[in-house]
This record gives C-alpha cells, structure tokens and sequence, in this order.
C-alpha cells in the first residue's frame, strides 16, 4: 500500500512534503529530544523536493528498518547481511514507497521468511543515518534508515535470503551493552519500554 505525499509551498516558496512520515518523525523528536539533529536531518531529506524515497537518488535515500522481535518480546532477528558482512536488524529500500512501517514490514518478511509478522505501531521505533560504502556501480551514500518495531508470530523458523549470509535470533538484553552503536542503542529502547 502506497501512501501520498501532499507537497505544499512554504511562506518562502520552497516545497515541503507532507506525509505521515513527517508526524512520525516530529512525534519522535518529542519522545526522544536528545536526538533531535538527527530527526532534522530526516526532515530535511523529507523536504527535498527530488524523491527521498528511491534508491535512485544517490546523495542519500530512505530504507526501512525492522526491529524484529520474538512473540515474547525476548530475542530479535538480525542477519548477517551479505553485501556488508555485519550482523544487522532487517530492512531495505523503500523503493518508491512512503509508507515506512510497511517498507519495513514488507522486507522483515521478505528478508526472514517468517509468517505471521506484524507491524506492532506505526510510531518510529528508532532512526539512523549511516554510510553505505561504494560497490560495483554504485556509488557510496547514506541510508537514512527508520525503524519499526515488528512483531513475530509463534513461528520462529526462519528462511536464510540471498541477502543474507545467514539469520540468528539473540537475546536482547546482553545486547545492550553492544559496540555496535545502532543495535546497543535499539536493545537500550527495547529494555526501557518494556520497564
């Protein structure tokens, strides 16, 4: 399902979009104030008035993220992701689509094989901007990535997809304390709200 962006002209003539990803993203500010430069640097790439949600545009482009967690709300499902050899929540390109809980939702399934899934809220679960290196034609550039939390059903047993080198379920809280800022940050919010 495809939702539209409605562009409207600012008092200074410049296009805006609006969508319900921009209220997702100003409610996340709200609910997370400490990482209020990073929703503006969402917002300003929701702005630009070249279409943010291709992978086209090669300067930087939205992805959807899933936070995929077990049905008990104890493990996530992270690949081991092919083209960058790290272990990583699910996600991918948007693709054309505005609707980021369903991009994510859409490549939870596709990544995982998994029935059942479902988004759990259309709220942000977490945003992050990072570098995707050069790789064969493809220049590098910045994945602006928004998350979702996804919720899995009762069964686990996943299907390895070529984009990944394989899929592990793990335990959230030991990773809290990850080096890797992005997934220690998302466990940290997990384990929060679940408080």
């Amino acid at each position: 399902m495809r939702t539209s962006i409605i562009p409207r002209i600012t008092e200074q003539g410049s296009r805006v979009f609006e969508s319900p990803l921009m209220e997702q993203l100003h409610a996340y500010r709200t609910r997370w104030p400490d990482e209020a430069a990073t929703v503006e640097d969402f917002l300003q790439l929701l702005a630009d008035p070249r279409n943010p949600f291709v992978r086209e545009r090669l300067e930087g482009h939205f992805t959807g993220g899933a936070w995929l967690v077990s049905a008990d709300g104890q493990r996530t499902l992270l690949t081991h992701h092919r083209k960058l050899s790290r272990w990583l929540q699910l996600g991918g390109h948007a693709d054309g689509d505005t609707d980021m809980g369903q991009v994510a939702l859409k490549e939870a399934e596709e990544e995982s094989g998994l029935p059942g899934l479902r988004l759990e809220e259309a709220a942000i679960f977490d945003l992050d901007r990072h570098w995707i290196p050069e790789r064969k034609d493809v220049p590098g550039h910045w994945h602006y990535d928004v998350r979702y939390v996804i919720r899995a059903g009762q069964d686990e047993r996943y299907v390895v997809s070529e984009e990944s080198l394989d899929l592990a379920w793990r335990e959230i809280a030991p990773m809290a304390g990850e080096t890797d800022e992005s997934l220690g940050r998302m466990a940290r919010k997990w384990l929060a709200r679940r408080r």
